[in-house]
């Protein structure tokens, strides 16, 4: 049994083996010590314990995944429905901006209501959340945190916005993962993180349409897409810039499967567009980390 061509051939359906497992060397070492130290017959057993760690999941392990995303799509649908609903205090104008703010709002209104149906069918009954369960100005109920003009000035809402959504499709990728053994899951989870990533780059083409002087850094060009680890938003307050960085952590990664693919193949690839070619997941951690300032 030549394991390390079993481990290269996962490499190749799955470039992220290693990270879930543990760093390639540590895992080479391990495998490598599998096959000196067990009896062939017990091979498969300690194998099976690896990929537990890698690939097993459990009813739990869903359920907590599907709550997880409850309570950030409760987030972004109530956070759309206060937008729809103050349009005049936040100086939405009408036409494309209002209808296409509705049709998100929507989204994650649908998005909440499929969560709770899955989870109930799965015996399981959600929390409740409300307006009240979060505080939008990012000071866990005080109201007076960095994001509290996000209801009276339009630059604020859609930088409040782009992170929301940007964390939200790093937030699917993350534990996607953890759903792999059920496809029916894995399969509605991907399509709503298809659909958050829409929305995102629909709220930077939002921003980029905006005037100077609304959170849009001097002399940056918004992409639809994210370039390297940059946020695209400065508050002009550090600590706020800081919280909304950590949505942005790790994504001017450059390497993808241990390859670098800066110039790949002799193609001038730059070190931005190397980085916009890939999306990169956050873990439970850092999502709520991100999101636990607006939680009251």
């Amino acid at each position: 049994m030549n394991l390390k061509n079993i481990l290269n051939e996962i490499e190749t359906v799955d470039p992220e083996v290693y990270e879930r497992l543990d760093t390639r060397r540590d895992t080479m070492r391990r495998f490598s010590f599998i096959g000196k130290a067990l009896a062939l017959a017990a091979v498969p057993s300690a194998l099976g314990s690896m990929f537990k760690k890698a690939y097993g999941q459990t009813a739990s392990d869903v359920t907590d995944v599907l709550l997880f995303a409850y309570l950030l799509e409760n987030l972004e649908a109530e956070f759309y429905k206060k937008v729809v609903s103050s349009f005049t205090a936040i100086g939405v104008l009408a036409g494309a901006p209002q209808a296409a703010l509705t049709v998100i709002r929507d989204h994650e209104v649908a998005h909440v209501a499929f969560l709770k149906t899955v989870l109930n069918s799965m015996g399981t009954t959600p929390p409740t959340y409300s307006a009240s369960s979060f505080d939008f100005s990012g000071a866990k109920g005080a109201g007076n945190g960095p994001f509290a003009a996000a209801f009276s000035n339009y630059g604020v809402m859609l930088a409040v916005a782009q992170t929301f959504e940007d964390t939200g499709v790093r937030a699917y990728k993350g534990q996607a993962p953890r759903l792999i053994n059920n496809k029916t899951v894995l399969t509605a989870a991907l399509q709503i993180h298809s659909v958050e990533a829409r929305h995102a780059s629909h709220i930077r083409q939002m921003r980029r349409n905006l005037t100077s002087g609304n959170l849009v850094p001097s002399g940056v060009t918004l992409q639809p897409w994210i370039t390297l680890a940059q946020s695209g938003i400065d508050t002009g307050n550090a600590s706020a810039n800081a919280a909304i960085q950590m949505s942005y952590a790790g994504e001017d990664a450059t390497t993808q499967a241990n390859v670098n693919i800066v110039n790949i193949g002799g193609q001038t690839i730059a070190a931005s567009e190397a980085s916009e070619a890939f999306d990169e997941p956050l873990t439970k951690a850092q999502i709520t980390a991100i999101v636990n300032p607006f939680i009251v």
